[in-house]
């Protein structure tokens, strides 16, 4: 069904609006179908929130994120690589800083003040990016809840995830892994740029190019849950331990001990707030998009809830580093103060958590 729709597309004729989406769900979608008069007025696309809101709710995590990221480059960057946490943190620092750097053109094309190349530029690359880069700070967000979960279930022992070069040659392999899992979403979208086919980016795509991306989606969705499974299992066991330690301890700090329980979370519940919305969202979207089995004005509500939670998965560029200001001491320390440590300063044992709940 796909390719007769592309077939028909490519002769002119008047197809739905709704069957020509963007596939990366990033690029602008708000602007009007190539569909027929008739097709339009029965299912009318309101442009506000694409066009004007959605931009400027992007413009604002770009800013913050810009500056915060820039922030803790600068703080991070500054603390040797002692830790497998600290090999994790910077990685996830530069596919952040990376992330906000796509905004912008996200930011241009949606809001209509670009021209259509950039359009093109945005479903053939940004975009990809984007996803390359969230994608990637989920691994390894993932990986630092594993190494917490390892140093607490486990502190005496020793295993080979837990060395300096062994977090450097998975940090190296997530960001390998994703991208050659994106790039032919580059390659594939192949089909000659137009000012009316850039306004949805499935009409950049050949038809094995959609199915790749529909493929991706899922091997997407499927890390992502998986991820977020193993995290929660994780921080509960950990929260499990904390609170065991408070009772062999017998302290009687109740107010600390709510305290620490919401540090050991903070990091579970920025990631499930910030990335399970878009999740829920984005299979329906997809096969909206690549199967056109739901009318329009239904796509439309996809699309809608789609962009508005994946405006919330971008706000995790400005949550990190705030979780950083309150986690992380030396972080905080190096941002108000400025100073900076030599290497012989023991920064394992200040940003790793250990068993100790005053050190979480």
């Amino acid at each position: 069904m796909l390719s007769a729709v592309q077939i028909s597309a490519e002769k002119g004729k008047a197809v739905p609006a709704c069957l020509f989406q963007t596939m990366g769900g990033f690029a602008n979608e708000s602007t009007g179908g190539n569909g027929s008069g008739t097709a339009s007025a029965a299912c009318p696309r309101d442009t506000a929130l694409p066009r004007l809101l959605f931009p400027a709710l992007y413009a604002l995590v770009f800013l913050l994120g810009l500056v915060l990221n820039s922030l803790a480059c600068w703080a991070f960057f500054r603390i040797p690589s002692t830790s497998t946490f600290i090999v994790y943190l910077k990685n996830i620092l530069v596919s952040d800083f990376i992330m906000t750097l796509m905004l912008p053109p996200k930011i241009l094309s949606d809001s209509g003040l670009g021209p259509w190349q950039l359009k093109a530029f945005v479903c053939r690359f940004s975009a990809v990016v984007f996803y390359d880069t969230m994608y990637i700070s989920i691994v390894l967000l993932g990986l630092i809840a594993f190494d917490r979960f390892l140093k607490i279930v486990r502190p005496f022992e020793k295993f080979w995830v837990q060395n300096l070069l062994s977090a450097k040659i998975l940090a190296g392999l997530v960001w390998l892994f994703f991208l050659v899992l994106s790039l032919p979403n580059v390659i594939l979208s192949n089909r000659t740029a137009t000012p009316a086919s850039v306004k949805k980016c499935a009409s950049l795509k050949n038809r094995f190019g959609l199915q790749w991306h529909e493929a991706v989606t899922y091997i997407c969705q499927f890390i992502f849950w998986t991820v977020l499974i193993l995290m929660l299992l994780f921080y509960t066991i950990i929260a499990k331990k904390v609170y065991e330690s408070y009772r062999k301890m017998q302290k009687k700090d109740h107010k600390s001990e709510r305290r620490v329980k919401a540090k050991v979370f903070i990091i579970f519940t920025v990631f499930f707030l910030c990335f399970a919305p878009f999740h829920f969202s984005r299979v329906p979207y997809t096969l909206s998009q690549t199967r056109g089995w739901v009318d329009c004005r239904l796509h439309t509500r996809l699309f809608v809830a789609k962009e508005g939670t994946l405006w919330l998965a971008a706000t995790n560029v400005c949550m990190d580093p705030l979780i950083y200001l309150l986690l992380c001491k030396p972080f905080l320390e190096r941002v108000l103060c400025g100073r900076v440590r030599t290497a012989h300063t023991n920064t394992q044992a200040e940003l790793d958590t250990r068993t100790s709940p005053n050190e979480l």
